[in-house]
């Protein structure tokens, strides 16, 4: 398991969530929230690809909802 707390814009992110398990995802989730709140915090804004991480997890989630 990854044992980092944030996931840097740099970061690898899979292409493909719906391959990913519930579990990967979820903490996946976790890290690109902590991403997120530490760019608001240090920069004043969030990163555009950490906004599009944030968006395409929150569509899986709702994806996985709806099955």
């Amino acid at each position: 398991m990854n044992k980092k707390l944030h996931l840097t814009p740099t970061d690898a992110f899979p292409e493909d969530l719906e391959s990913v398990p519930d579990q990967e995802l979820q903490v996946l989730d976790s890290q690109v929230q902590r991403q997120l709140d530490h760019e608001v915090v240090v920069d004043g804004e969030p990163n555009p690809e950490t906004e599009f991480r944030h968006y395409e997890l929150d569509e899986e989630f709702a994806d996985r909802d709806k099955r």
